[in-house]
């Protein structure tokens, strides 16, 4: 593996198994396994999905960035999400949008998955190693079960295959991964006796029978039905990274019941929790409220970019997105506001024009200030220290800002470029633009609005150079201190151009 990072600054993981963060050990010395849990794609990914997509974008690039060749798995749930999650219950998502909308349900799965991948993109968000679907594991899917069954953990009722939560319960302690107890659960729920198939409400299904209307439905040796929810991360992560990985990844939302359920499977299946650390960031919030489809108070990511919602205030570029995301912690939840948003536009709009500037500098060391060399290499350091504590995106940002700040002091002579070593320069220029872009993934880009600000400066820089040229310097020296003012500088560069940074 070619290390690319200080030694002193290990990844550290906040383990949701555990809850206590540990230092990363990869099972394999080099090569890492990471299964995340995608979206189930029956309508227009929003801001909710947007966050756990560029959580985990930004874990698989900060270990490539260190040197770690990464399998990334990220599924596509298109069959076996009931409306009723806990219960499994209700209709399934995708069959219910393909009546709706008098679609096929893989016209459904099909449409959303390509409007999925296209708000990805312009997100920035590497795409997978390996994008699974359900659909196109059922046969894996089966043996799973016939697992499942073959150890005891198992059974039939009347077409459909359920887990024995008693059973499993008996060997293992249910609920360590979600705090739930499965006496509390029992104790809260009403009495289903004669209303279901299950031996227990909490049993959950593993294969379901499909009743005459259910289009969705696979031979098995149970009978036509269609697998459960839960089974199919069990069956897709094993797959493809083993039976023992390094991270299984999703939304906190998932914690209960499905990655609960993931865990009793893999018990159920393969005797052994294949997972070695799980991560679930937080969720986003709208007035105090998880922002869901099934809650309805969602905005869609084409939304913000056009700012076509009654909510917003404006559109919103991709990568104010981004930031808007990363500028906090991934375990830390995110309150939905304008405000925070238009925040967020001009933060990244100072990386941005910080990064233009950093790569206009020439540097020439002469005399060492020892003192601000110092400072500044331990400024640059933070950015591993911090994006190493658990992905403190939040930090690692703060500690870019602080970069920014002696970059800029640099760039308008506030401080002597030339007193620093060669040494400390590569490491502020390489750090900066690699965790700008490679590691946190922001991208330059134009919006409207940007483009008009550009145009307006351009104009007063032109007129300011007419005056220069008429000699009138009063007028010119106006100009300069008037979009100083407003946070507009100038510098005029040896060829004559003139450049400007925004604060």
């Amino acid at each position: 593996m070619d290390q690319k990072w200080p030694e002193q600054y290990p990844v550290y993981i906040t383990n949701s198994f555990t809850r206590q963060k540990e230092k990363f050990k990869p099972l394999h010395a080099s090569h890492i396994g990471i299964y995340v849990c995608g979206p189930t794609v029956y309508g227009d990914p929003h801001l909710g999905h947007a966050r756990s997509a560029i959580t985990f974008d930004v874990v698989v690039r900060y270990f490539r960035f260190l040197g770690f060749t990464v399998r990334y798995v990220r599924n596509i749930t298109d069959v076996g999400h009931l409306e009723d999650e806990v219960s499994d219950a209700g209709e399934d998502k995708i069959s219910k949008k393909a009546r709706l909308e008098k679609l096929e349900p893989m016209e459904v799965v099909q449409m959303y998955t390509n409007r999925y991948h296209e708000a990805l993109s312009k997100l920035n968000v590497v795409p997978p190693s390996i994008e699974p679907t359900a659909s196109g594991h059922i046969p894996e899917q089966i043996k799973v079960i016939e697992k499942i069954i073959e150890n005891g953990f198992g059974y039939e009722a009347n077409g459909s295959i359920y887990f024995d939560l008693e059973k499993y319960a008996q060997e293992q302690p249910y609920g360590k991964l979600s705090g739930k107890i499965l006496e509390d659960l029992k104790a809260g729920s009403r009495d289903t006796q004669g209303l279901s198939d299950k031996r227990s409400p909490h049993d959950f299904a593993l294969w379901k029978k499909a009743n005459p209307e259910h289009i969705m439905r696979w031979d098995s040796p149970w009978g036509e039905g269609f697998p459960g929810w839960h089974v199919e991360c069990t069956t897709m992560c094993t797959k493809y990274l083993g039976d023992e990985f390094d991270i299984h990844g999703g939304g906190l939302d998932l914690q209960f019941p499905h990655h609960e359920a993931e865990l009793a499977q893999s018990f159920g299946a393969f005797h052994k929790n294949p997972v070695r650390y799980w991560m679930h960031n937080n969720l986003v919030s709208i007035d105090g409220q998880k922002m869901s489809k099934s809650l309805g108070n969602f905005i869609n990511l084409e939304e913000f970019y056009s700012g076509n919602h009654k909510k917003l205030e404006q559109a919103y570029t991709p990568m104010t997105v981004r930031f808007f995301i990363l500028q906090a912690h991934y375990r830390s939840p995110i309150d939905f506001s304008n405000q925070a948003l238009q925040a967020a536009e001009k933060g990244l709009q100072k990386l941005m024009n910080t990064l233009e500037s950093l790569e206009k500098l020439e540097h020439h060391p002469l005399e060492i200030d020892r003192e601000l060399d110092e400072e500044v290499r331990k400024i640059t350091l933070s950015c591993y220290e911090n994006m190493s504590d658990d992905f403190n995106t939040a930090k690692t940002i703060a500690s870019l800002f602080d970069m920014s700040s002696k970059i800029n002091a640099f760039y308008n002579k506030q401080l002597n470029f030339s007193s620093i070593s060669s040494e400390t320069y590569l490491l502020l220029r390489d750090t900066f633009k690699n965790f700008v872009e490679d590691v946190l993934g922001f991208q330059r880009e134009k919006s409207d609005q940007t483009e008009r600000i550009d145009a307006l400066v351009r104009l007063f820089v032109d007129l300011r150079k007419e005056a220069k040229a008429q000699k009138d310097y009063t007028r010119a020296d106006m100009i300069r201190h008037q979009l100083a003012e407003i946070g507009v500088h100038l510098k005029d560069e040896k060829g004559g151009d003139t450049t400007y940074t925004l604060s």
